[in-house]
């Protein structure tokens, strides 16, 4: 049975005006039954039993089950129907209304249920005796006699009946024709019952005193056959209700429905006005607290009992309860400044782990406590939904890992699509949806510099700060190692650019990681929804297309537009075409000459691959390099450049001019362990010396997985061909591949170069460069070389050979040919026509 809902004091009051009415109407009937009834000395002891008798009914209940019905049987009736024989109206009245308030006393009730109930009592006996004194003389084995009682009686239960449902009326409301016959049949049925065995207590009685020793032993047996019938039922009720609440607790989705259902049963078993769940929060899992109260239907954050009293039941794992018998004992006076009269406290156990306490707060009725039983079927329903509640944390676990990153607890891709569909779904009409995503540049030198713990701590700190600095509505996630994606709604497209470039702003502050300070820099593109498409992949890929153009700008913030669409879609064109290019022959090979700077002699060549699309022209190598990387046809583009490569060598020796040719490696080639053995076949297939070949490594490119790399640059090395570092001086870790690795060249990057006849600086790094070359025995090849006054330079600070456009830009091989041509006619003629053989193009 639902406990009874809690009411505005206000309301309460207004059962003054039926009590007020009651007690002045068991006045005036009691005046008018007793009058011409005189008190004779031999009732008042009478009374003094009768008082017994009404308090000891008052106090004792029996709780009957008859199928699916309960019946709680007050002997109320039965001292009444005695009464109303044996004393006269006063006494009745004055005993009945002395025991009720001594009852209801006891029982701990407000003063308005107290006097309530005792003008209810007053009343309805005064009211039974003026219907048995106008019934007539009473003779106990005349059946008339039992209908004056029953009739008085049955007054009596009809004006409760009344009474109580004119309170309810005033302070809840009128209730329901159903509702008050449902409330009102139990009680009907029990009294009947009770002036029922009123009626044969009182013919025994009528047969002389020694009947009182068939009721003593009547009253025993009945006594021990409840007791024992009430053990059983105890038993199997409680045993029904754990079995109720366990089905439903095991039954519940994992919706985040389960504490409704726990809670709202053990409120309702132990009759509380709250019921509520705590479990402390652990790593990156917030606290859990949530409360069930009495006349609300909808959980809450809130409890009655102190916060000390759950944390020492949590921390001691023992149950803490207001009754000694029950456990331990807190402070009363910590329980009435949190206004509790009396709580349970039970830990919940996920086996010796105490994981979170389930309480119980301000009992309802009229009963003031709980007791040990009460205690004891919280443990057992706390045993019971610990497994469900860890069961229902470790889903809610699997789903928040599915769900978000395990570095930085931000959603992840999953659910940032999942939210993005949400909001798109939900938006407003003169509102857009903007998708902000950021790149962190320069994330992979951090990991390869300080380590991937480094590079995990500025992620930790970046999403921390982004957190921080992001409106509250918005929606923060990591969809990829070095990207975060702010999701949010906005006014317009211009207010989502202003918030991408308050949150660059905030991200590009220098931030320590460890002992070192970086400066961070950050790219954020921007795509907004219905503007640039109204789903969430493409919202996400058009945002990624904006952030790849930011990188190039000034800004570092970009919004997209369909102009940067047009591109993307023809990357992907190209990307298809990509094999087919590959197969056909499309890709050629060019080469650019490297020449000696003493006396501008041709010393080698370098390979380099170029893709003449036929529907959009030129492809830049960069673009397609990147694309041949991204989908797995790097290791053909590779293959193609050395056989072109290699077959010209062969040729070129075959002519009496033997030139080595250079080939850029990609690092993924250099994981491959079948590379070495492929430019083994290679070699063998032309016929051209490994010493002829020199694979060009860039510095970057090493910074990776040096560990996978390294043996494979080994066994390249072994089989005879030359190394070269590519780009060096733009990193750090230079010095240490020369160190490591047999290598035979370094080609010292364009930047330097081109800026040395300028800047002091490069001019300081090519000088340092060609200093450590010379120590290590190494060839130095300057790239970028455009001008005669960086060829005197770098002939001053003794740097051997140049490559760049000053000499001769890339070319076919047909057009290297002529070149050659041309110069060793240039040469015959002693015109020393060198610089005016350059080839522009």
């Amino acid at each position: 049975m639902r406990a009874p809902r809690l009411v505005n004091l206000k309301t309460v009051h207004r059962a003054w005006l039926i009590t007020l009415p009651l007690a002045l109407t068991a006045v005036l009937l009691t005046v008018a039954a007793q009058i011409g009834r005189p008190i004779y000395a031999t009732n008042l002891p009478a009374a003094g039993l009768f008082l017994v008798l009404f308090v000891v009914a008052g106090l004792t209940t029996f709780r009957l089950d008859v199928r699916r019905h309960s019946f709680v049987v007050s002997m109320i009736a039965f001292p009444l129907l005695l009464g109303l024989f044996y004393l006269p109206p006063l006494l009745l009245v004055l005993t009945r209304t002395l025991a009720t308030l001594m009852v209801r006393w006891h029982q701990g009730q407000t003063s308005v249920k107290l006097w309530f109930n005792t003008a209810l009592s007053g009343a309805g006996a005064a009211l039974a005796s003026l219907i048995v004194r106008a019934g007539g003389e009473l003779d106990g084995l005349s059946p008339v006699t039992w209908l004056i009682l029953v009739a008085a009686v049955t007054a009596d239960v009809l004006l409760t009946l009344s009474a109580v449902i004119g309170v309810v009326a005033l302070v809840q409301g009128r209730a329901s024709s159903d509702a008050m016959a449902r409330s009102a049949y139990p009680g009907l049925v029990v009294e009947a019952v009770n002036v029922t065995i009123g009626l044969v207590v009182l013919v025994l009685l009528q047969q002389g005193p020694w009947s009182v020793v068939l009721l003593a032993a009547l009253v025993g047996f009945f006594i021990v056959a409840y007791r024992s019938y009430a053990r059983s039922l105890q038993q199997s009720r409680a045993l029904n209700e754990i079995y109720e609440l366990t089905k439903a607790v095991t039954s519940a989705p994992h919706d985040g429905t389960l504490p409704d259902v726990l809670l709202g049963r053990v409120r309702d078993l132990l009759q509380a006005e709250y019921a509520t769940l705590w479990i402390p929060g652990r790593g990156r899992y917030p606290e859990v607290l949530l409360s069930a109260k009495e006349g609300y239907d909808a959980l809450l954050d809130i409890a009655a009992t102190p916060v000390a009293l759950r944390q020492r039941a949590y921390r001691e794992g023992k149950t803490v309860a207001v009754d000694p018998r029950v456990g331990e004992q807190p402070d009363r006076r910590e329980l009435r400044r949190a206004g509790v009269k009396d709580a349970i406290v039970v830990p919940l156990r996920a086996g010796s782990v105490v994981i979170g306490c389930l309480e119980v707060a301000n009992r309802l009725g009229d009963t003031s406590a709980w007791g040990p039983e009460d205690a004891r079927l919280l443990e057992t329903i706390a045993a019971h939904a610990a497994v469900a509640v860890e069961n229902s944390r470790l889903v809610d676990r699997l789903r928040f890992d599915a769900y978000h990153d395990a570095l930085t607890g931000l959603p992840n891709r999953r659910r940032i699509v999942e939210a993005l569909e949400e909001s798109i779904a939900a938006r407003a009409a003169d509102e857009v949806i903007a998708v902000l995503l950021v790149d962190i540049n320069g994330l992979q030198q951090v990991n390869d510099l300080l380590g991937r713990q480094a590079g995990d701590e500025l992620l930790v700190e970046l999403a921390r700060r982004l957190r921080e600095v992001a409106p509250s509505p918005a929606l923060v996630g990591r969809p990829g190692s070095d990207e975060f994606v702010v999701t949010l709604g906005s006014s317009s497209g211009d207010d989502a650019l202003d918030l991408a470039v308050r949150l660059r702003g905030q991200l590009r502050r220098r931030t320590k990681v460890g002992a070192v300070t970086l400066d961070v820099d950050v790219a954020v593109g921007v795509a907004v929804c219905p503007d640039h498409g109204a789903d969430p992949t493409v919202l996400l890929q058009r945002a990624d297309v904006a952030m790849r153009v930011a990188k190039g700008v000034s800004s570092g913030v970009h919004l997209f537009s369909q102009a940067l669409e047009s591109r993307s879609v023809q990357r992907l064109g190209i990307a298809a075409d990509l094999r087919t290019a590959l197969d056909d022959g499309q890709v050629q090979v060019h080469y650019q000459p490297k020449v000696a700077i003493a006396d501008r002699r041709v010393v080698g060549v370098e390979c380099l691959a170029r893709w003449d699309h036929p529907a959009h022209g030129p492809v830049g190598p960069a673009d397609f390099v990147t694309l041949a990387e991204h989908t797995g046809l790097i290791h053909r583009l590779t293959e193609v450049v050395l056989d072109d490569g290699l077959r010209r060598a062969r040729h070129w020796s075959d002519a009496g001019h033997p030139l080595p040719v250079a080939v850029n490696v990609s690092p993924r080639s250099l994981v491959d362990p079948e590379f070495p053995g492929l430019v083994a076949d290679l070699l063998g297939r032309h016929g051209v010396s490994p010493e002829s070949l020199i694979v060009e490594i860039t510095e970057r490119g090493m910074a990776g997985d040096q560990a996978r790399q390294l043996p494979v640059l080994r066994e390249l090395a072994g089989l005879g061909v030359r190394l070269a570092v590519d780009d060096f001086g733009q990193g750090y870790s230079a010095l240490a591949l020369v160190r490591r690795l047999p290598i035979a060249e370094v080609k010292i990057d364009k930047s330097f170069v081109q800026g040395m006849a300028t800047d002091p600086g490069d001019l300081a790094v090519v000088r340092a460069v060609v200093d450590m070359a010379r120590h290590f025995a190494l060839d130095v090849v300057a790239e970028g070389v455009e001008s005669e006054l960086t060829l005197e330079l770098l002939s001053g600070v003794g740097c051997h050979i140049g490559q760049g456009f000053l000499f001769s830009r890339p070319l076919p091989y047909e057009r290297l040919e002529a070149w050659f041509t041309a110069r060793t006619e240039a040469d015959s003629t002693g015109a020393g026509g060198f610089r005016r053989l350059r080839a522009v193009g």
